[in-house]
């Protein structure tokens, strides 16, 4: 056994390059496979240092996917080359293969072997050891990341729809297809039934004559049932879903999806329950499918499950794997402040170093009409203000990746383009509303930030790669958790936090990742009710009633769980009861 975490995809520029500086290391981690502009460019930065760089442009047939392309194969090339160095490497103090077993749980085998190895004699059997360790070891996954959702239909020069395969999210799975890696196709923001069936075209998603997977799928999803209608609207199409990632639903970094009032606990215990009778029920109709097309297949695939969102302690980190049977965790954004990871620039690292529980936020500053954490210190947000104070709300859309809206143009536009705002905002003038009224649509309106070259720019500034005129405003989306996290610290230092080997979070007050999560639910319900006070009809009120009613048994569920899980301490009991009870009673003070 390897890692028992991985690092999911932050942004779009953030994790672009992880893989490259923690793969080798056997931790998997994501990359955004969104932005081919920026793939493109980061592509260009890291060939420099090893061969030509031949460009891919914009006017060459399926630029996108050939762009995702190569930029993968070359990822998957250096991350091959540094394995190969780090397997051969001497087993000495500093070496990289040393960090990598060091990096290891305590309870990997691996681990264990190598500790063994270690404190043997001097001797030839010492080299017979070694020589079995190299073998074992195991790169970190490569997988990628798409929100299948943002799946623009693109135009030639003269306004011809160039077809349904060439639309963003197809191109962008056709590039990760074509690309050497064997890895996890990540998709997530819902269900695309057009992209879900645009996968059934590659034969790298059904299994090879010995039963292998060469390319996989993964989705994130927020609970149970979600989750089963997908994996069977695959399987019906002989696709295998490999891993379901459970992310909270608004303890998280990025695009905040909130449930109906459902919590992480309770959804995960709807897994545990569940989760035999479903992998049956998936193999019944994948195995079917795949005999539908000749496909004869007797291994029984694997269906991982995995927890994201909030993690921020060790002790939590283990209690989801043991209690829940999690395969793996994923932290994100605790990694913003580990330089050698992502690409985060000084000033925002230095911003969020001291940033406070105030800082971190849930708006309304994405384009896609989706719940979006945000950080009051990122430069983007001083840029639309600024832009505000002069009158020039909006931003210039470039990349046009987040254009959905039709409300004034033939074509989709961005809500965060400065033209749609100023179509917006004419008509706001022509409403006669009272100023109360015409304040509150003015700032929902011109909240809308620039994510396309905001989530870019960071990564941009830090590799020094930024073009002379480009906008360097910095948006930056982490979860609220990482308000807890107070300094810069170095990978050694969050694995060992991650498996309890160090407490970078020692005498820091810090609510449970379930009571967080509550509590954030139980604001976003307040929030929710305060702007549907002026028309609360009948459905808004009986969906309110259901989805605070449905918070109300998530905490009857959270008092016997931790009744049941923390008897063998009662500060602790009684220290999570002192939160639930507070919690409870600010739920109960809501009247719908």
């Amino acid at each position: 056994m390897g890692h028992t975490f991985h690092i999911p995809v932050l942004g779009l520029g953030y994790s672009v390059d992880t893989p490259l500086k923690v793969a080798r290391y056997g931790i998997s981690s994501v990359i955004s496979i969104v932005d081919d502009e920026l793939i493109e460019r980061m592509r260009e930065f890291h060939t420099i240092k090893k061969e030509e760089f031949v460009p891919i442009p914009k006017t060459e047939p399926d630029f996108r996917a050939k762009r995702i392309t190569a930029y993968l194969n070359l990822v998957d090339k250096l991350i091959n080359d540094q394995f190969e160095k780090l397997k051969n490497d001497p087993f000495e103090e500093g070496s990289d293969i040393c960090r990598y077993f060091e990096l290891l749980p305590d309870s990997s085998q691996l681990k264990q072997g190598y500790d063994l190895m270690m404190d043997y004699p001097d001797n030839s059997r010492k080299h017979i050891f070694e020589e079995i360790l190299r073998e074992k070891i195991t790169k970190g996954a490569i997988d990628v990341n798409i929100m299948s959702k943002i799946d623009k239909m693109n135009y030639d020069a003269d306004g011809n729809y160039l077809g349904d395969d060439n639309t963003d999210a197809v191109a962008a799975v056709r590039g990760f297809v074509e690309s050497s890696l064997q890895s996890s196709l990540i998709l997530s923001a819902g269900m695309n039934p057009r992209l879900y069936s645009y996968l059934e075209t590659y034969n790298d998603f059904f299994p090879d004559e010995n039963g292998k997977l060469h390319k996989k799928i993964i989705l994130k999803v927020s609970d149970y049932r979600s989750a089963f209608i997908q994996a069977k609207f695959l399987a019906k199409k002989g696709l295998w879903v490999s891993e379901f990632r459970v992310e909270s639903g608004l303890n998280c970094g990025g695009h905040a999806f909130a449930t109906d009032g459902y919590l992480l606990g309770p959804i995960l215990e709807e897994f545990k329950q569940k989760r035999a009778d479903m992998v049956t029920e998936l193999h019944q109709l994948y195995n079917s499918a795949l005999t539908n097309k000749g496909i004869v297949c007797e291994v029984v695939q694997k269906q991982l499950l995995s927890v994201q969102g909030g993690i921020g302690t060790a002790m939590e980190n283990s209690f989801l794997i043991e209690h829940y049977e999690v395969d793996a965790t994923g932290w994100g954004s605790p990694f913003l402040l580990v330089p050698e990871v992502t690409n985060v620039d000084e000033d925002t690292l230095k911003h969020l170093t001291h940033a406070t529980e105030d800082d971190f936020y849930l708006s309304d500053s994405s384009p896609l009409g989706v719940l979006f954490n945000n950080f009051r210190g990122s430069t983007i947000e001083k840029q639309r203000i600024h832009r505000l104070e002069r009158g020039r709300p909006g931003s210039p859309c470039v990349k046009k990746y987040l254009v959905t809206n039709t409300e004034f143009t033939e074509h989709p536009i961005c809500t965060a383009s400065r033209e749609y705002q100023h179509l917006k905002i004419n008509q706001l003038n022509t409403l006669e509303l009272a100023e109360e009224d015409y304040e509150e649509q003015f700032r929902a309106i011109t909240e809308k930030i620039c994510l396309c070259e905001g989530l870019c720019s960071s990564a941009y500034i830090k590799n020094d790669i930024s073009k002379p005129k480009e906008n360097k405003a910095v948006a930056i989306c982490p979860g609220p958790n990482l308000a807890y996290f107070s300094r810069i610290y170095s990978l050694e230092e969050m694995v060992k936090h991650i498996y309890g080997k160090l407490d970078l979070l020692d005498k820091i007050k810090r609510p449970h990742v379930f009571i967080k999560e509550l509590d954030l639910y139980i604001d976003y319900l307040q929030t929710d009710l305060q702007a549907q006070l002026k028309d609360l009809n009948d459905k808004k009120r009986k969906h309110l009633t259901k989805f605070k009613n449905q918070l109300h048994e998530g905490i009857a569920y959270y008092k016997e769980l931790f009744a049941e899980q923390f008897a063998q301490s009662a500060e602790t009991m009684q220290e999570l009861y002192n939160e639930l009870t507070a919690s409870e009673n600010k739920l109960s003070a809501i009247v719908i």
